[in-house]
């Protein structure tokens, strides 16, 4: 068994190994809350290394190369098919609806294919790709760097989210917002929120929801949004940033040089086979990649079900499991590597490489049971528009916290 992560061994408080009864607020039926219970977990990392097979921890170099082998070749496959169909339009004289449906059907599917290997690069800052540290850092730079990602910059805040997932001063993405944060006062219901008419509104729900989709991503490396608030600029391009320490100065650097050279690599290919080339051949499928890396990190880390944790309440353990796993249907999970329906797993035992996480996910859940183990197969874009939605902010006190959302009543728990 390999040594166990040094933040796994937290424990919590005796007081809240029992039961912690919480209320939360039924969004569909506010005026009638219904009471819930929540028990959080008391599991040993130990406990749920043992109930997964030991061949599940074990990392291929080889393999993992083929799962990158296949994904260039599909990439390569379906930009020389989009190359023969836009010259077979254009020889027929389309109509521009008929180029812009291709354009766009092509745009999905490399974006779908890219994610991929944005979810391979994103194994190797977890040393999953190969036991080989060298190789990892290698590969995954590579790769990153390709998709216009900063890989040790990111590598490092990552490894800081997984060390402290669902805490609420400690997570580095999607860290709640208190009442207090989002604008409420202590007994200030929704509705009363000088603009809160607008914000209620399902359009303006809709519209937040695609701009986090479309520009999220980009703003979280260049402002840390959606993460701890230190008071001042925080950037994944800044070696001074208060994510990093002195010592990683070297690695940040590096990362952002190579976004730079990967950034000149774009503008000459854009001098040479033109800016529109570039554009619909890279940039279109690059926002798709943006858009699902939002959708699928959001949709594991907020949801109403899912606890977070202050100091006194928060483990390891705990932390790992405020996460869902999310079924895509059979073709989206597999093209994104089980990101998304074996993130569970990959929370407890970062290690372990996509293509054994499935088997695994299968002993977990029969170990956790449906009380800790959350899987959900709410479609995409319901799911979305459901946490956006349920998912505002959580209460100024308390040590276990649960999102309440538009609308919502504030019902105390019984310690209040």
């Amino acid at each position: 068994m390999p040594p166990l992560p040094p933040e796994a061994t937290s424990t919590a408080t005796d007081a809240l190994a029992a039961e912690a009864a919480l209320r939360r607020t039924n969004v569909q039926a506010a005026k009638a809350p219904v009471e819930r219970t929540f028990v959080p977990p008391t599991f040993t990392i130990k406990e749920l290394y043992d109930a997964i097979p030991a061949h599940c921890f074990e990392r291929n170099t080889l393999r993992s190369s083929l799962h990158v082998l296949e994904d260039l070749t599909l990439i390569a496959i379906i930009g020389t098919a989009m190359w023969f169909t836009d010259g077979w339009l254009t020889s027929l004289a389309a109509p521009l609806w008929a180029k812009a449906v291709a354009w766009s059907v092509y745009a999905y599917v490399q974006g779908v294919v890219a994610t991929g290997i944005w979810v391979i690069a994103h194994e190797c800052g977890h040393q999953a790709f190969s036991p080989s540290t060298s190789i990892n850092y290698g590969v995954g730079f590579v790769l990153h760097t390709a998709l216009l990602v900063p890989f040790h910059s990111w590598r490092i805040t990552h490894g800081m989210h997984h060390a402290h997932t669902g805490h609420m001063t400690k997570d580095q993405v999607f860290v709640p917002k208190t009442r207090a944060q989002h604008g409420l006062a202590d007994e200030q219901e929704n509705e009363e929120h000088e603009d809160s008419i607008l914000r209620e509104t399902p359009i303006y729900s809709c519209l937040s929801v695609l701009v986090m989709l479309l520009v999220g991503w980009p703003l979280y490396l260049l402002t840390n949004l959606s993460g701890q608030d230190y008071g001042r600029w925080t950037s994944h391009f800044l070696p001074s940033s208060p994510v990093f320490k002195e010592r990683q100065s070297g690695q940040v650097i590096a990362s952002t040089l190579g976004l730079l050279a990967m950034l000149g690599l774009l503008g000459w290919s854009a001098s040479y086979f033109g800016a529109a080339t570039v554009a619909l051949y890279y940039g279109a499928p690059y926002l798709w990649v943006n858009a699902w890396l939002v959708t699928i990190t959001y949709l594991q880390h907020t949801d109403p079900v899912l606890p977070h944790y202050r100091a006194p309440a928060w483990d390891f353990v705990r932390g790992a499991l405020c996460t869902v796993d999310r079924d895509f249907g059979w073709l989206l999970n597999a093209r994104l590597h089980h990101i998304h329906d074996t993130h569970v797993c990959h929370h407890l035992f970062s290690r372990m490489p996509h293509y054994n996480a499935v088997e695994a996910t299968r002993h977990l859940r029969e170990k956790l049971g449906p009380q800790y183990y959350v899987f959900d197969r709410t479609p995409i874009i319901k799911a979305l528009y459901r946490s956006w939605r349920q998912c505002r902010y959580v209460e100024n006190t308390g040590d276990v916290l649960f999102f309440r959302g538009i609308n919502e009543r504030r019902v105390p728990t019984k310690s209040e």
